[in-house]
């Protein structure tokens, strides 16, 4: 995914495991590890994901390897075996494996290339007030047209518009906007807006629910998917989606407009421990725009990430991901010359073991981009079994910070699109679980075949193919009873 899917520099069951989130002291390295380079300089600042087998017994174990390394512990998953560690030893990564404790450490990866210069983590403060939680929303029969829902073409294109006489969403779905924060005093949003289960992931990866720390700050790019998702019916602006349901602001972009690996991890585990329903991630992680499972950092890194997601998905959350902005075949990989851009980017040579982080994880649901009329912007990636769905993203209008509205392209704006159409499948159909409506948006997709003119990149049929997925996606189909 190119950065202008991102929000900078835009071109517009496992058991109910507690989340541990544990906020150390910095440590110093553990004499009882005579294999550790003790004597080795400081180095810069340092982030890294350490995996070991998800069991509370092996996470402490790698904990102490952390603290024997010279390294602290900033926060710990024990329901996936991940830990977020930082150092300023040159030779973490080997120093963490040494001792008894470090044979518990599966593999141990760099989460960035450059010094890390994130503040350090405050404690959580209290939640703030409770959100939304008024009664449910199941039926529209004859919704009232807000100001500038005319100007929807978008809605119109996907059927929003017919669904909403079905239903417009239901106040017990709660969608994750994991992005650069959202505008919770925005007109259009404050009425679906849910703080108690807001948050803020930009320092190191640690959750932290101070109010207001998931507002934007530099970004106006998750309050324009927000919007896109579920502004609210209420005679004001436009209306998402699915108006009805509520949203939540997983802020995990930070001010300099990156998504690092911890903050995406924490994204995804607070989701699943808050039991939201779908979550967007209009996003690629950095720095690489593709993380090679064979390489050292990277294929560590791609394992922690594709961890957190698998958890995600079984504690019961949907995610969908913008499939990129880069007119890429995500089925056929060649070279990425892109990648770091923490740093300089340096050309090399990729294949399908190096995955766009998160959209292209199992079951995220790969959203590319079409035009007004159906056909697929220029811009979007694509690839065959690589996308499943496709939605409009060029022009979109939807709310910004300020309580104003304002119009952006990207598959960054095709995702939250099928993400609002996911919450009304489940608020359709409030028994079905993420596979059960992954099923349902790939079923009820409209089939949108090949250009008419030939495109070679357009490879498979009408039903499947490498632009468009399963189709162009339909929400009034989507939502019906009894299919």
């Amino acid at each position: 995914m190119t950065r202008s899917t991102r929000p900078r520099r835009l071109s517009a069951g496992l058991a109910a495991t507690a989340l541990v989130l544990t906020t150390l002291g910095a440590a110093t390295a553990a004499s009882a590890v005579p294999a550790a380079p003790a004597a080795a300089e400081p180095g810069p600042l340092m982030n890294y994901v350490v995996n070991t087998k998800a069991s509370p017994g092996h996470v402490r174990k790698v904990e102490k390897a952390v603290k024997a390394a010279g390294g602290k512990v900033l926060v710990s998953y024990q329901q996936i075996g991940v830990v977020v560690a930082q150092s300023t030893n040159p030779d973490f990564k080997v120093a963490v494996r040494t001792g008894r404790d470090g044979r518990e450490v599966q593999s141990v990866g760099a989460t960035r290339t450059a010094p890390v210069a994130d503040g350090i983590p405050a404690a959580p403060a209290a939640a703030a007030a409770a959100g939304v939680t008024s009664s449910d929303l199941e039926a529209a029969t004859a919704p009232v047209p807000d100001p500038r829902e005319s100007e929807q073409w978008d809605n119109a294109q996907i059927k929003a518009d017919q669904a909403h006489a079905i239903t417009d969403g239901s106040r017990k779905v709660l969608v994750g906007i994991n992005d650069s924060g959202v505008d919770d005093a925005h007109p259009d949003l404050a009425p679906n807006f849910d703080a108690k289960d807001s948050v803020n992931c930009t320092t190191n990866g640690v959750a932290d629910q101070t109010p207001g720390g998931w507002r934007p700050t530099t970004s106006d790019h998750g309050t324009h998917v927000a919007g896109t998702v579920a502004a609210a019916r209420n005679g004001v602006g436009i209306v998402g989606v699915a108006p009805g349901v509520r949203i939540a602001s997983v802020k995990v972009v930070n001010d300099g407009g990156y998504i690092f690996p911890e903050y995406a991890i924490c994204g995804f585990i607070w989701s699943a421990e808050k039991h939201m329903d779908v979550t967007n991630h209009s996003y690629f992680i950095d720095p690489f725009q593709y993380w090679c499972k064979d390489g050292a950092d990277q294929g560590a890194v791609q394992e922690a990430v594709r961890r957190a997601v698998a958890y995600s998905t079984d504690r019961g959350v949907l995610a969908v991901a913008a499939a990129g902005n880069a007119n890429y075949d995500l089925a056929n990989k060649t070279t990425d010359n892109s990648s770091p851009n923490d740093g300089t980017p340096v050309p090399r040579t990729i294949d399908a073991n190096c995955l766009n982080m998160p959209t292209e994880l199992p079951h995220v649901i790969t959203v590319a981009s079409t035009v007004q009329g159906g056909a697929r912007s220029g811009f979007s990636n694509f690839g065959l079994n690589k996308i499943d769905v496709a939605a409009p993203g060029s022009s979109i209008l939807s709310t910004i910070p300020g309580g104003g509205y304002g119009k952006k392209s990207g598959t960054s704006m095709a995702s939250p699109h099928v993400a609002g159409v996911a919450a009304l499948v489940k608020s359709a159909h409030p028994w079905f679980g993420p596979l059960q409506i992954e099923a349902a948006l790939r079923k009820q997709a409209d089939d949108t075949a090949c250009p008419a003119v030939v495109d070679a990149r357009c490879t498979g049929t009408t039903k499947n193919n490498a632009f468009f997925g399963e189709g162009n996606v339909d929400a009034l189909d989507a939502v019906k009873r009894g299919w």
